[in-house]
C-alpha cells in the first residue's frame, strides 16, 4: 500500500470521530427496519433458520467501529449463507441521533447488547452455543462478553478479523490527542467506544488482565501486515491455549488487503473464517481461495 494511503485511513478515522462528537444530535431516521429487511432478503438475519447437522451452530457477525450490521457484512454474510450457515448480525454501540454509524458507545455496554442478541439467536435456533465472527472492534468486544458476561458458556468459537485486542495507536496518531486541548476529553464523553480502543485504555487493561482467553472457546485471529487502523498489527494476536493467529500474507503473499478490505471483501480471509468455523472440514487457504 502506498504510504499516503496508510496515513490517510487513520487521519480520516480521527476526523470522522471528532465530527461525530461535535455534530448536534438530531432525530434518528427510521433506518433500522429497512436495513434488517435488506439483510433478511439476502439470506441472513432469518430467525426461522435452523442449523443443519453439517453446520450445527448459528454464526453471529459483529461489525466494527463506525459500521453497522449490514454494510460490514455484504461480503462475508452471503459467503457463509451460501455454505449452509444460519447467519445473524446485530447493531450495537448506537449514539442518540446518529443513524447507520455504530460501535461508538462504551464497549462494556456494547458487550451487554451482544449478550442479549446471542440469547435471542440461541432461543430462535434452539441450540446451546453460537459461533461469533467480528471485524475490528467486533473481534475484540466479544471477548468482554466471554470473560465477564457469561458468554463462554454460550459460544464455541470467536473469530476476529483485524481485531483491536490490545487497542491501537493509529500509527501513533492517538498521541496527538494530548496536544489538542479538550480533544481527548470530548472523545471520552461523546464516543467512548473509540477511546476504549486506544492502546492502554482502562477498558483494555481490564480485558487483558489475567490472560487473553477463557476456557472452552476456540480463538482465531486473522490479520494483515498492511493494517493502518489497528496498529501495530501484531497487537491483534492473542496468546493462550486454543488460539490460532493468522497473518493473511503467510497464506497468500500477494494479498494487499488493509484493515477495512480484510473484513469487507477479502475472500482469502473469508475462506480462513470458514475453516475456523468448521475445522474438521478445513481445506488449505491459498491465493486460489479468492475463487472459492
Amino acid at each position: 500500500m502506498l504510504p499516503w494511503k496508510r496515513v490517510f485511513g487513520p487521519v480520516a478515522t480521527l476526523l470522522l470521530a471528532l465530527t461525530v462528537t461535535v455534530t448536534p444530535a438530531v432525530a434518528a431516521t427510521p433506518t433500522a427496519a429497512p436495513a434488517a429487511a435488506a439483510a433478511t432478503s439476502s439470506g441472513w438475519n432469518d430467525f426461522s433458520c435452523k442449523p443443519s447437522a453439517a453446520h450445527p451452530r448459528p454464526v453471529v457477525l459483529v461489525h466494527g467501529t463506525l459500521a453497522n450490521s449490514v454494510d460490514n457484512w455484504l461480503g462475508l454474510a452471503p459467503y457463509l449463507v451460501n455454505r449452509g450457515y444460519c447467519v445473524f448480525s446485530l447493531d450495537y454501540g448506537q449514539l442518540p441521533g446518529v443513524p447507520l454509524i455504530h460501535g461508538l458507545g462504551p464497549i462494556d455496554a456494547s458487550a451487554a447488547q451482544l449478550a442479549t442478541y446471542v440469547d435471542r439467536v440461541l432461543a430462535a435456533t434452539g441450540v446451546p452455543k453460537a459461533d461469533i465472527v467480528g471485524h475490528s472492534q467486533g473481534g475484540m468486544m466479544p471477548r468482554y462478553y466471554l470473560k465477564f458476561l457469561g458468554g463462554a458458556a454460550k459460544v464455541n468459537a470467536l473469530v476476529g478479523i483485524a481485531p483491536s485486542n490490545r487497542g491501537t495507536t493509529l500509527l501513533g496518531l492517538t498521541k496527538l490527542l494530548e496536544y489538542v486541548p479538550g480533544a481527548k476529553d470530548l472523545l471520552i464523553e461523546k464516543t467512548p467506544g473509540l477511546t476504549d480502543q486506544i492502546a492502554g485504555s482502562p477498558l483494555l487493561t481490564k480485558l487483558n488482565e489475567g490472560g487473553d482467553t477463557v476456557p472452552g472457546v476456540h480463538y482465531t485471529v486473522i490479520s494483515t501486515r498492511y493494517d493502518e487502523i489497528v496498529t501495530p498489527y501484531r497487537s491483534q494476536f492473542l496468546t493462550g491455549p486454543d488460539v490460532r493467529n493468522v497473518l493473511i500474507q503467510d497464506l497468500c503473499a500477494v494479498d494487499v488487503s488493509e484493515h477495512a478490505t480484510l473484513g469487507l471483501v477479502d475472500r482469502i480471509a473469508f475462506h480462513e473464517v470458514a475453516n475456523a468455523l468448521d475445522p474438521a472440514r478445513a481445506t488449505p487457504t491459498t491465493c486460489a481461495s479468492v475463487l472459492g
